[in-house]
């Protein structure tokens, strides 16, 4: 029995070489479809959060900063713990030691504090002078722009003529009340007293978040659901927040404080008066990406103008300032900080605007350790993996 093949040759289709290609083809694209519904209502949520964060600024702030500054000092309760001292034992031995140390450091600075506050009237008549001395030729032209506005203004107020008051009403001219010092002691009397209580708040709360340990990541994994699954990667949450938080601080403490040192040595060297205070405000500004060394830099110019009523002075003081800043968040911080979270520097910045317009300093001090928890959830999360993407590097 034989079998017979059959072949069919398909036809080829040929494309001359001149032939031009067919512009009609549809172009390759993408199609997703998209619930108009769904992204509209997760519009409208993502708008509440953002003015629920932003007005209650005054609940949500000490709650985060208690949170942080447990991530910070886990490590060592947990020591303590490991050399047969209890949670409540640790976390009271803890915040004791820190609270008595930075009462020691004011107090040990006041002096210099007090100086500075005694400085600033002379300090600002020394800038005054200095700046009248060094005022460039072109002030003659300014004066006499200002004076042209000034017969502008005038003029326009003349055309303008208020209309007479009708018969039987009294023209009157409000006027604002004249300065009140007692006024403004009150506020910033009250302003203390508040930050001293919110201060007081973060630290029980910073107490209880200590002793408690891990049972409110216990009691999150448990309010997730039965599944298995959902436990495994709530634990894998936790476990990311917590590693790339407690890393992240430790490379602010040790940043924050080479620069701290670094400036108190270099302005010493300078001759700058009371240069430890000013290291300290350098190191703690130095914990905002971006905007910290400018504030550090602008601040130390004022400084030096202020002490040696000298623009050479200021820009060598700024600038020594500056390279400090400079090397530290050039070098350092970008290869430590690679090893804490992998966010790219965009992502980054934005989120410094973003986070600085809802909570104004205080979100430029937290917004690095939110994106870093932001992202941390959305790497786990299916549906939010393009937000990761986008903050990744």
């Amino acid at each position: 029995m034989s079998t017979e093949r059959v072949y069919r040759r398909e036809p080829v289709k040929t494309v001359e070489p001149d032939q031009p290609e067919d512009q009609s083809a549809e172009p390759l694209s993408i199609r997703m479809p998209v619930d108009v519904r769904s992204a509209a209502l997760t519009l409208l949520a993502v708008l509440a959060t953002v003015m629920a964060l932003k007005l209650a600024d005054a609940m949500i702030i000490p709650i985060v900063l208690g949170i942080l500054i447990s991530y910070a000092l886990d490590p060592i309760v947990m020591w303590l713990e490991r050399h047969w001292i209890p949670r409540p034992a640790g976390a009271a031995v803890v915040l004791v030691a820190i609270v008595c140390g930075s009462c020691a450091l004011l107090y040990g600075l006041r002096f210099e504090g007090k100086a500075i506050v005694d400085k600033l009237p002379t300090a600002a008549r020394s800038i005054r002078e200095t700046l009248e001395h060094q005022r460039p030729k072109t002030a003659g032209a300014i004066q006499q722009v200002q004076k042209a506005a000034s017969e502008l203004e005038k003029a326009a107020s003349a055309a303008t003529t208020p209309p007479p008051a009708p018969s039987g009403v009294t023209r009157v001219q409000v006027e604002s009340p004249a300065f009140n010092l007692s006024d403004y002691l009150l506020w910033g009397s009250i302003g203390i007293v508040a930050a001293i209580g919110q201060i007081v708040l973060v630290l029980f709360l910073v107490y209880f978040l200590l002793a408690s340990g891990d049972l409110h990541k216990r009691k999150l994994v448990k309010i997730v659901g039965p599944s298995l699954s959902k436990k495994r990667i709530t634990v894998q949450i936790l476990a990311d927040i917590d590693r790339q938080i407690e890393a992240f601080l430790l490379v602010e403490l040790f940043t924050s404080t080479i620069v701290a040192v670094c400036t108190w040595l270099a302005f010493r060297w300078i001759g700058v008066e009371q240069a430890a205070v000013w290291g300290i405000l350098a190191g703690v500004f130095n914990t905002i990406p971006y905007f910290g060394p400018f504030l550090v830099t602008a601040g130390t110019a004022a400084v030096a103008l202020m002490q040696f009523g000298s623009i050479r002075m200021a820009l060598i003081v700024s600038g020594v300032s500056l390279a400090i800043t400079s090397i530290e968040g050039l070098l350092l911080t970008p290869w430590l900080t690679s090893r804490a979270a992998r966010m790219n520097a965009v992502a980054v910045f934005i989120g410094l605007l973003f986070w600085g317009w809802v909570w104004n300093v205080w979100g430029m001090l937290l917004a690095v350790p939110m994106l870093m928890v932001i992202k941390a959830i959305c790497d786990h999360v299916e549906d939010f993996k393009p937000v990761a993407e986008l903050l990744g590097d």
